[in-house]
């Protein structure tokens, strides 16, 4: 049996029509927001809090944690609400919960002159330099774990965890399926593609965010019981999880971000079509970084991107036979056929505009 979630990143203009990152917006700003959206006590056995005790709810402020010299928490420099679901037996079920959390996010952020925009990598700036400069204990904290050294990559970058698990499947199987996933990521990841800005202006291919977080993030996680189950790479591959429900996890993290939801209904059933598929023989701890950047700069338009896009895509469906959640690779489907992403629609609406802000405020409608 199959389990589904979703973590996905919402970023905001302001009542001025500004990019609400971390340069113009403090922590007060974004959890006057989280404060006013409701509290469910029973998605704590599901949902991990923290030890800031910043994720109370099913929406909670990304960012940057910032601490004294101790285990302390001072302030937490945020980059936009993340909305995550609570674990779903169905891919419906983790989309219509997605739907109604971000409807009511969009409602309450209006009230404080905040509107929700697709953006996967900030189009402004691609540095993040904490201020004041970390701390002798905070330096130490991010030397004791290589992932959390790219908080320059993760503060101005934007994309979902597309969450699967599988009842009772032994550890090495999951971690197999982790090692899949992140094979085939450079040829999943393209239906997401929506970061073409850098610095202000069009960047040259279709994905920033992957350009430059490949290699250096992971493609994707799996959560393990235990340390002796650890395999030791950089970027991660696996981790030992933090409360029992994430035991069994793969995270799916290589995407954009998609502001029409049915692309991560189709990708969720691809993901399971993939878990389920004996044909594919592909395997990597850790992501191809050349690979990865090809494919965000051409995309489908890659011949061999496009192949073997095509190839995975027929794997999966042919694994889920008979499974209804077949019907849900129809956009994926679509946009093969097309070999156009809302990259390309951003392009095209820049080029008419000449503004980022116009080109993005026409998402999510």
């Amino acid at each position: 049996m199959f389990f589904f979630g979703i973590e996905h990143e919402v970023a905001f203009f302001n009542q001025n029509c500004e990019f609400a990152d971390f340069s113009r917006t403090k922590f007060t700003d974004f959890q006057q927001i989280v404060d006013k959206l409701p509290l469910y006590p029973d998605d704590y056995s599901q949902l991990r809090v923290g030890d800031a005790n910043i994720r109370q709810k099913r929406w909670y402020i990304e960012g940057f944690e910032r601490f004294a010299d101790s285990e302390e928490v001072i302030d937490c420099i945020g980059k936009g609400i993340e909305i995550r679901t609570t674990i779903n037996s169905t891919i419906q079920g983790a989309i219509d919960e997605l739907t109604t959390s971000f409807n009511l996010l969009r409602q309450v952020a209006a009230e404080f002159g905040f509107s929700p925009t697709l953006v996967s990598f900030n189009p402004y700036t691609s540095v993040f330099e904490p201020n004041p400069p970390l701390n002798e204990f905070e330096i130490k904290q991010l030397q004791a774990y290589p992932d959390e050294q790219t908080a320059h990559i993760y503060m101005v970058s934007y994309g979902p965890d597309l969450n699967i698990s599988i009842a009772n499947l032994p550890t090495e199987k999951v971690i197999d399926i982790g090692k899949k996933l992140t094979y085939y990521s450079p040829y999943i990841i393209p239906f997401t593609y929506s970061s073409p800005f850098l610095n202000g202006n069009l960047w040259e291919g279709l994905s920033v965010r992957t350009f430059i977080r490949t290699g250096k993030r992971p493609a994707t996680l799996v959560f393990v019981e235990n340390e002796e189950q650890v395999i030791k790479s950089i970027p991660s591959l696996t981790k030992v999880a933090r409360i029992p429900a994430e035991v069994g996890r793969i995270e799916f993290k290589s995407c954009d971000s998609c502001d029409d939801f049915s692309i991560y209904a189709g990708l969720l059933a691809l993901l399971k079509g993939l878990a389920l598929d004996e044909s594919l023989s592909g395997r990597a701890i850790t992501p191809d970084t050349n690979l990865h950047q090809l494919s965000a700069k051409l995309g489908f338009d890659d011949p061999a991107i496009f192949t073997q896009t095509k190839q995975i895509l027929e794997a999966a469906e042919i694994a889920l036979q008979d499974d209804p959640d077949i019907q849900f690779l129809q956009p994926l489907k679509d946009i093969l056929v097309s070999k156009k992403t809302k990259s390309h629609q951003f392009i095209e609406n820049f080029k008419k505009v000449n503004s980022i802000e116009q080109t993005l405020q026409q998402t999510y409608i």
